[in-house]
This record gives structure tokens, sequence and C-alpha cells, in this order.
């Protein structure tokens, strides 16, 4: 197998969106691209076959549920997330940070939201310079999270793409916070960076950095002064990025445009279909987010506008209601994905009211196809320069 990683893109239209192709050695990504999350080295209910044959290219998992259950050296002793989880495509994994600082300021990740009790909202106990330390939410016991510590379970879990360990900063916070968290984060990566580089002697692994600054230009300008600067394989967008749509469209634009363009650019824990097209048009190569697979969780199917009788409130429509029950057309009649091929909506409307676990798994299905689906004809529109068209089919709002 070869170790080679590369980036490579064709700069197209609108504005700074471009093609691009991104190499590694458990396979090639075509972007712009989604990134699906397996949180816990699992896709929910979803294997690894289903993932492919609904288009998946890339999926990540976390470092913080992996640290806690079952443990690095466990994931490890298994070969690694690719061999313990038998995806063995392009996988990245985050740094931890994201679920330790969500817990410590209250905004619990709903991933675990059925443990949302205050005793998780303290589990943050203490942020120094030398890193955090936190109380599992599994056993309580205390952990101590270092930059170091990240970069070393993250090469033991063995993905593609790791991440710096920074500081995930709220919404909330004044700019003050937002600096000396924004400062000591670039300390932070430098650290993961020296690591990383005692530790990556195969030549396996590629580490990013993540650009912090909330929703302040001139701290945003910093840290994309400062990630430009590290020998960083990637970026990633990350922190706050405001409390509203147009605000978060405007710090991605404003900071995507000051990196360098010859590194892949992720935007983290974004995925919603408006998001992406505007994502794209500012040059953003990768996605990741929970919520296609979430809302699938809870009875929700993606639709495009055409095929939603409230287009203008919501991105899916929600399989619970009772309006399905004797509906005998599939979520989509133009979507080639195995749940669209086999079951009505009635089915699936009768299996979440019995609550069968079939339900899920066919929801979840065809919310991956439909996000990889629309990823593709993203990447065909700006070959063909008519991305405009692509999101009048795609997006609700334009």
């Amino acid at each position: 197998m070869s170790l080679d990683f590369s980036f490579t893109y064709q700069s197209t239209q609108p504005q700074r969106s471009r093609l691009g192709t991104l190499v590694t050695p458990h396979g090639v990504v075509k972007t712009p691209a989604f990134i699906f999350c397996g949180t816990k080295a699992a896709v929910k209910g979803i294997t690894p076959k289903q993932l492919r044959d609904a288009g998946t290219q890339f999926i990540l998992s976390n470092t913080y549920h992996l640290m806690l259950q079952p443990g690095a050296d466990a994931v490890a002793y298994h070969g690694g997330l690719q061999k313990f989880t038998g995806w063995r495509g392009p996988m990245l994994t985050d740094s931890g940070g994201f679920q330790i600082f969500s817990l410590g300021h209250g905004s619990v990740a709903n991933e675990i939201k059925g443990k949302r009790q205050s005793k998780l909202q303290k589990s943050l106990l203490k942020i120094t310079e030398d890193g955090a330390t936190f109380r599992s939410y599994i056993d309580g016991k205390k952990w101590h999270l270092t930059p170091e510590e990240s970069i070393t379970i993250q090469k033991k879990l063995g993905a593609d793409f790791i991440v710096v360990l920074d500081e995930c900063t709220p919404f909330n916070v004044d700019k003050s916070y937002t600096e000396r968290s924004m400062h000591m984060s670039h300390r932070w990566a430098v650290r993961s960076l020296n690591k990383f580089n005692t530790l990556n002697v195969q030549g396996n692994q590629r580490l990013y950095g993540i650009i912090q600054g909330g929703i302040f230009q001139d701290l945003r300008i910093e840290s994309t002064d400062f990630v430009n600067s590290q020998p960083f394989f990637g970026h990633a967008i990350g922190g706050s990025l405001g409390a509203s749509q147009s605000q978060m469209y405007d710090i991605v634009h404003f900071t995507s445009e000051r990196l360098d363009a010859n590194r892949p650019i992720h935007l983290l824990g974004i995925g919603g279909i408006k998001d992406i097209f505007n994502g794209v048009k500012c040059g953003i190569d990768t996605f990741d987010c929970v919520h296609p697979t979430r809302v699938a969780r809870h009875g929700g199917a993606l639709v495009k506008p055409e095929n939603n009788p409230h287009p203008s409130s919501r991105e899916h429509i929600n399989l619970f209601n009772a309006q399905y029950l004797n509906d005998d057309t599939p979520i989509e009649k133009d979507c080639g994905c195995e749940t669209c091929q086999t079951f009505t909506k009635g089915y699936i409307h009768h299996l979440l009211k019995a609550k069968e676990m079939n339900a899920l798994i066919a929801i979840s299905i065809h919310n991956i196809y439909f996000m990889n689906k629309m990823m593709e004809e993203i990447r065909e529109g700006l070959q063909n320069q008519n991305l405009d068209q692509v999101e009048k089919k795609w997006s609700y709002a334009h």
C-alpha cells in the first residue's frame, strides 16, 4: 500500500469554489466531499459495506469517545481504526477538544444527550497551559488531556488525518477570553506538531491545524497567519461561527480566503444543505456533521425541496407524522438508494411507530446516499460551470 499523501485542485466558478483530489494511503477522495461521523468507531446502525454502497468516500471518529471506551491501546491492538472497523477507506479523527470543552461550557454534545445531567456540565474540571482535566461521562474517572497526549492517542487510533488539540470556545465568551484561548491553542498546536513529528516515523498520517478567533476578524486574521506559517498538511476552520447563519457565512468567507490555498480546507461540524453550498463557494473542500444520521434516528429523511410539502421550513420530512401512514411512495421517487428502491414511506412510518430499529437504519441509508449524491452533483456542477442550477435543485434557499 502506498503511503503517499497529496492534495491538488483546480479553481472553478463561482467565487472561490474548487474541485480537488485528496490522495490518502486508503483511497482517493474527490472534493468537495462530506465526511460522515462514526463517533464511537461506527456510523450508528450502518455497516462499512452500506456506507460504500451509498457512495461514501470518507468518515471520521471521535478521539474523546474512543479514549474512554474502549481505549486507544485496545484500538491499536486490533490494528488501528481501519482494521478495527473494517472501513478501510480514508479516515479522520478529531483531537477530543470539542467534546471536552462543550461539556465544560454546558452545551453537551447530542451524541450523549441521554445522559444530559448537571454533573456532565461540570465534567471539565480545569483548563491550564498544560492541558485540560475532566471527568469521564462513562464512569467519572479523572483524565488529563495534553496536546502531546491527544496526538499520541490519535497515533494509536491510526486515522489518515489527525487534528491538533485546541480549546473550542463558545459564542457567549467575550473577546478577551477568545483571544487568550486562541493564543493558548496556537501554543498547543506547536506542541501537537512537535509530538506528531516525533511519532510519525512511518509517514502514514498527516496533521491538520485549526483556525480559532471566534467572531472577531482581527483574531481570525492572526489565527490564519499562524496556521499558514506552520507545516500542517491541511486546515480546519473551528471555533464559534456566530449567532446567525449570515454571520457564519461571513466568518467562513473571511477566514477561508486568507488560508493557504494549496492545503485542503475543512469546515468543522457544518452539514446543512444551504451551508454546504455556501462553503463550497468559499473554497471549502470537506465538511463533517452528525446531522444526516442524527436526524434519521429521529425519523427525519432528507429530501430535495420539490419532494418536501413544507420546503420553506426544514430540509427533511418527519416520517413519524401520521400523514405518512397510508403513503405508498418511497421517500424520493428519483432516489437510487437501497431504501427508496425497497420501502415506502408508509412502511417506514410503521417501523418507526413500532420502534423497530430497521426504520432508523433505512432512513440513515437514505440520508447518507442523499448527501453523497448531492456532493457528486456539486462536483459535476463545478466541472460544468453550472453550480447555480445544482443549488436550485438541492438547496432550500438561494
